[in-house]
């Protein structure tokens, strides 16, 4: 089972930015899917980005594309999301979330398919 946890939350002001991470005690994430998830106060989860194994081109919910990049880091351990333009709407539990099979499409945006693994995810608050 692998265990994923997330950090990198916190109080931003609009406008501002922030960098989440993933990581899974140094197990290499070059091997899976990763996903990240959003659920605001109240709203269901929602799709944020995701990106194939091994660098894989990433996909974006079509409303985060321009201010949300996802990106793995040279050593294959850590999955950022860095977050621009940050706005209030965009306040929520962030998760990362990981499949061994299959890759990043729209149904892992829609549907979080495939996705076996989940973080405890981390908060995000955007306000003034």
């Amino acid at each position: 089972q692998l265990q994923l946890v997330e950090s990198g939350g916190g109080l931003v002001q609009p406008g501002g930015s922030l960098r989440l991470s993933c990581a899974a005690s140094g197990v290499s994430l070059d091997e899976y899917v990763i996903g990240w998830f959003r659920q605001a106060p109240g709203k269901e989860r929602e799709g944020v980005a995701c990106v194939s194994k091994h660098g894989g081109e990433p996909l974006y919910a079509d409303n985060l594309k321009g201010r949300f990049t996802i990106s793995r880091d040279n050593a294959k351990i850590t999955v950022y999301l860095q977050m621009n333009s940050l706005k209030p709407e965009d306040t929520g539990v962030y998760y990362c979330a990981a499949a061994q099979y299959g890759y990043c499409g729209v149904a892992t945006i829609d549907y979080a398919y495939g996705m076996e693994n989940w973080g405890e995810g981390t908060l995000v608050t955007v306000s003034s």
